[in-house]
C-alpha cells in the first residue's frame, strides 16, 4: 500500500488561535517506527483541553500545534512490531495520551496505569514523543500514533459517538470505577457540559444514583433525560448546601474554573466521601477549607484521562448500556468556527469535526 499521503491539519501559531485564527497547513509527524500505526482521520471531537492548549492557558504551548485528542479513523498503515490485533482497514481511535515509557521498571506502566507514567507521559498533541519528535493531533487528515495507545472501536458504536468517549468519556468513567461507583452509591456531577453529560450516563450505567449539580436550572430537563435522578440548581435553591448536606458518596467536578463554592460542595459529601477534580482551571487556584475535610474524613483527589485498557472496557460498557454523547457534527472545514462556539458554551454537549472526504485536503 502506498504511504505517500500528506499529514495536514489546522495549526495554531500563537494564543490568538482560539479567536478563529488556526491556519490549515502541512506538518511533519513523528518519524515512522515499526511500532506505529497511521490513521486516516474521519472524526475528531472538540475538547476543552484544545482551547486551553491553543491559548497557552496551562503554560507555554510549543507552537505551531495541531490539537485534537478524540480521534477516530481508519488504520491505513500498521507497523510490523505493532502491539495488539489491529489490521489495516480497522476502525480505530486515539485519546489524550499517545505514549508512555513502557519500561519494565515503571510501576505505572506495568500495572496498567500508563496515564500516570512519571517519566514519559506523551500527550497526543503539543508534546514530544520518546524519540524527540513533536506530537500533532486530530484536527487533521492523518494521525500517527504508537500502537499501544491505538484502540479498536467496537461494532455498535458510531464513529461520531466514539470520538468524545476517548477523552471526555474515559475522563469521567475512570474515577467512577476507581472509587467504586455502583448500586447503593450516590454520585454528584458538577457541571453539565461535555464531561458532565457523560458522567451522568456512566453513573447510571454502573447502577449508582446520580445527582446533577449546576448553577441554574436551564439544563435540568437535559440532565433528567441523560439519566439523573435529581437536580440541584445552586444559584436558585436557597440553602442548598444545608438541605443536601451529607447526601453524596462521590462528587465529580467537571468545572474548569477556580471560581466555585468549594466549601459548600464539600458539605454535600457523607463521611469518607470523595471529591474528584476533573477540570484544570487556567483562571487561578482553588482555596481549600481544611476544616471541611477533617470533620468528615473527606478525600479530595484528581483523576487524569484513562489507560488503554480502561478505554476498551468503557467502550464495551457504552455499547452494552447505550451510553452515547450528545454530539453535533461539524465539517472539519469549520474547525475555527467550532472552537469559537465551544468557547461561547454553545454545544450541547460535544462538537465532533468530520472529514467528509477523509484523507483529502480539507479547505
Amino acid at each position: 500500500m502506498s504511504h505517500d499521503y500528506k499529514f495536514e491539519g489546522w495549526l495554531g501559531f500563537d494564543s490568538s488561535a482560539t479567536e478563529g485564527n488556526m491556519v490549515w497547513g502541512e506538518f511533519e509527524p513523528k518519524k515512522w517506527e515499526e511500532t506505529d500505526i497511521d490513521i486516516k482521520v474521519t472524526h475528531c471531537g472538540v475538547c476543552g483541553s484544545d482551547l486551553h492548549t491553543l491559548r497557552s492557558g496551562w503554560g507555554a504551548t510549543d507552537y505551531p500545534c495541531c490539537v485534537g485528542h478524540e480521534i477516530v479513523g481508519i488504520a491505513v498503515r500498521v507497523g510490523t512490531q505493532a502491539v495488539g490485533d489491529i489490521e489495516v482497514g480497522d476502525r480505530v481511535g486515539v485519546g489524550a495520551q499517545s505514549d508512555s515509557c513502557q519500561q519494565s521498571t515503571c510501576e505505572a506502566c506495568t500495572s496498567g496505569n500508563e496515564q500516570y507514567c512519571p517519566t514519559s507521559l506523551v500527550g497526543t498533541y503539543a508534546d514530544r514523543h520518546r524519540n524527540g519528535d513533536k506530537s500533532y493531533g486530530g484536527y487533521s487528515t492523518y494521525n500517527r500514533c504508537p500502537s499501544r495507545f491505538v484502540i479498536k472501536i467496537p461494532d455498535g458504536l458510531a464513529s461520531a459517538d466514539a470520538a468524545p468517549l476517548l477523552c471526555a468519556g474515559v475522563t469521567t468513567y475512570s474515577p467512577l470505577i476507581f472509587n467504586g461507583a455502583g448500586p447503593g452509591k450516590r454520585v454528584g456531577v458538577i457541571g453539565l457540559g461535555g464531561l458532565g453529560h457523560l458522567a451522568i450516563q456512566w453513573g447510571r450505567a454502573l447502577g449508582a444514583e446520580v445527582v446533577a449539580i449546576s448553577r441554574k436550572s436551564n439544563k435540568k430537563e437535559d440532565a433528567m433525560l441523560l439519566g439523573a435522578n435529581s437536580f440541584i440548581a445552586t444559584d436558585e435553591e436557597k440553602d442548598w448546601s444545608t438541605k443536601y448536606n451529607g447526601t453524596l458518596d462521590i462528587i465529580l467536578c467537571a468545572v474548569s474554573s477556580a471560581k466555585m463554592p468549594y466549601g459548600e460542595y464539600l458539605d454535600l459529601l457523607r463521611r469518607d466521601g470523595v471529591f474528584v477534580h476533573l477540570g484544570i482551571p487556567d483562571d487561578g487556584a482553588f482555596s481549600l477549607p481544611p476544616g471541611k475535610l477533617t470533620f468528615k474524613r473527606l478525600r479530595v483527589m484528581g483523576s487524569f484521562v484513562g489507560s488503554p485498557n480502561e478505554i476498551r472496557d468503557m467502550l464495551q460498557l457504552a455499547v452494552g448500556k447505550g451510553v452515547k454523547p450528545w454530539v453535533h457534527e461539524v465539517s472539519m472545514k469549520e474547525a475555527n468556527r467550532a472552537i469559537i462556539e465551544f468557547e461561547e458554551g454553545k454545544p450541547r454537549y460535544r462538537y465532533v469535526l468530520v472529514n467528509e472526504d477523509a484523507g483529502a485536503a480539507v479547505p
